[in-house]
């Protein structure tokens, strides 16, 4: 049984920092690409940074790029994204997404708030 577990949100003020943190159980992380989403209260899903199997590649939306950083952490087999000069619309429910071909599994995702 496969579970992805995303950690590290919380509240933080407009200007922050936040490091999410992406593990997973019964699937290798390095051997998916993992998007990385934002839910905001109306349901939309936000795309907000991807990374290749090999961590050599990352993309961005224009909104994210120059403040969020996708990268791979080997040694705990995790998936991480620094998010910095949070601002209040980067608020949101953030998951994690690994896929590959026909297989895509999804956490429960963590809370980030962003407000003075």
């Amino acid at each position: 049984q496969v579970q992805v577990v995303e950690s590290g949100g919380g509240l933080v003020q407009p200007g922050g920092s936040l490091r999410l943190s992406c593990t997973a159980s019964g699937i290798r992380l390095d051997d998916y690409f993992v998007n990385w989403y934002r839910i905001i209260p109306d349901e939309q899903r936000l795309w907000v940074a991807t990374i290749s199997g090999s961590g050599t590649d990352t993309y961005y939306p224009d909104s994210t790029k120059g403040r969020f950083t996708v990268s791979r952490d080997s040694a705990k087999s995790a998936v991480t994204l620094q998010m910095n000069n949070l601002k209040p619309e980067d608020a949101g429910i953030y998951f994690c997404n690994p896929y590959r071909d026909n297989s895509n599994y999804w956490g429960q995702g963590t809370q980030v708030t962003v407000s003075s």
